[in-house]
């Protein structure tokens, strides 16, 4: 079974725990807060979700990333061998549209990862005022897939996307592995 580590960031209070529950299906503290104390990581398999090994599946470790700084010394450590990067914000906190170009710089490009590794998360926690569609990203966020997060009024529809994002971080791997194979090879 292919493994895959994808690590959910942003900062504090952007519904990041809540992200990972919904993704992994994990009912664990559902309807209160507690801020994630460095890191929590929740495994996840999603069966036939891996097109080129036959249905061979996929376990993906979906790493909680505390949004708290005084935990940047562990970051280094978190971010060895992850294959993606999901940052998640809420854009209704301006503090938040700041943080998030500091959480890309450390996460995605001290890692080299490459923006198709990257999912930008707009989370609209529950009975805020709704979408902005008008969210203007500074560049390089600009080039990044945004999606919108609506739990309440889109659960199916945020799935979907973080499935569609999971599948590409997939078929990342699987590509990094045949051109690893054929370097061997030849």
């Amino acid at each position: 079974m292919l493994k895959a580590k994808v690590l959910l960031v942003g900062p504090r209070e952007s519904g990041k725990s809540v992200l990972a529950n919904f993704i992994s299906e994990n009912t664990e503290g559902i309807g209160s807060y507690s801020p994630t104390q460095a890191l929590r990581i929740l495994e996840y398999e999603k069966p036939n979700l891996n097109a080129n090994t036959r249905g061979a599946g996929c376990r993906f470790e979906l790493w909680d990333c505390s949004g708290d700084q005084k935990f940047e010394t562990c970051w280094p450590a978190l971010m060895k061998d992850s294959h993606g990067v999901i940052i998640i914000f809420n854009p209704e906190l301006p503090s938040h549209l700041e943080e998030i170009e500091m959480w890309y710089s450390c996460f995605v490009q001290q890692q080299s990862l490459l923006d198709s590794q990257c999912l930008l998360v707009a989370h609209h926690k529950p009975g805020s005022g709704g979408y902005t569609e008008d969210l203007s990203l500074a560049y390089p966020l600009n080039r990044l897939k945004l999606i919108h997060s609506n739990l309440e009024e889109d659960p199916e529809d945020v799935r979907m996307e973080f499935i569609k994002y999971l599948k590409s971080i997939i078929t990342f791997i699987n590509e990094s592995r045949e051109r690893e194979e054929m370097s061997i090879i030849s």
